[in-house]
């Protein structure tokens, strides 16, 4: 029996999309599926490496890797009017070169955040360490991404939502894309579209399922948060529309790309329509 490992976050919404996959409502004849999750950032840097064949990944990372890994248009998170937060001690001032702490290089939250403070002083940490490094004056504000973003110290507060720093770059009229999933392009292409296929009816059934799906998480402590906060980052991050991609999403993905390339993170300008696969293939094969 062939294994496959499939890499995610162990923040609520990948584990939700996954674990439909993990109970054995999603399957296929002779693969055996397993999972490891880990940190955004270091999925993102484990993509560099190319060291899984199917990746949770940052947006912000895919161009980077476009040449080995495809996009796939399933188990996407996009903020609309919601994102990660910068956050900071009630009462502090920000100077221009304050030092922040971030969750990784390679993150959407990062390479916006760089757009908007190019003088700041960036320190990169787990994303579970950065509300503590801010309450102990290790940094002087920080990115909260994840379960984080729903409930803080009473201490801190907002200082901006990088939904308003996307909102003055993008125009204000598209979602904000965060994450999403790639697969090795050195796969064969028919087992790679099984695998798409089979992670998308994946993702439809624990949304079908989501209040059963939900409880089980809850249950097994697969989740960090309880039930109201897993019911509410939910219907943010891992909602109907992070079953396939649609046209305003593809815009959305587009314009970041183009906005990473204006400002010198990325080397080329690319169209994610051309780097995810066609699933037309297998059709057309055996037609």
């Amino acid at each position: 029996m062939k294994k496959m490992v499939i890499a995610h976050s162990p923040d609520a919404d990948d584990i939700f999309m996954y674990y439909a996959i993990k109970f054995g409502w999603v399957g296929q004849n002779n693969i055996q599926f397993d999972n490891i999750a880990l940190d955004i950032e270091t999925l993102n840097t484990e993509a560099l490496k190319g060291t899984y064949d199917i990746s949770a990944i940052s947006f912000g990372l895919y161009p980077h890797i476009r040449n080995d890994y495809a996009l796939l248009r399933t188990a996407v998170s996009f903020g609309q009017g919601y994102g990660p937060k910068l956050i900071r001690k009630k009462e502090t001032i920000l100077k221009r070169r304050f030092k922040v702490a971030l969750s990784g290089k390679y993150t959407t939250n990062a390479l916006l955040f760089r757009i908007a403070y190019p003088d700041a002083k960036i320190v990169y940490m787990n994303f579970l360490e950065i509300e503590q490094a801010v309450l102990e004056g290790v940094v002087d504000a920080g990115v909260l991404i994840h379960e984080s973003i729903l409930g803080y110290d009473e201490s801190l507060e907002v200082e901006r939502e990088l939904w308003d720093i996307w909102c003055e770059l993008s125009g204000g009229d598209l979602p904000l894309p965060l994450g999403g999933m790639a697969i090795r392009r050195s796969l064969p292409i028919t087992s790679a579209i099984m695998y798409e296929n089979l992670l998308t009816k994946a993702v439809q059934i624990a949304r079908d399922h989501k209040e059963n799906l939900s409880k089980m998480l809850i249950e097994r402590n697969l989740v960090r948060i309880d039930a109201s906060t897993l019911e509410k980052y939910l219907e943010l991050y891992a909602n109907d529309e992070s079953i396939t991609l649609n046209e305003t999403q593809y815009k959305a993905i587009e314009l970041l790309f183009d906005l990473g390339y204006k400002h010198g993170f990325f080397d080329a300008k690319i169209n994610p329509r051309d780097f995810m696969l066609p699933l037309e293939y297998t059709d057309l094969r055996y037609s």
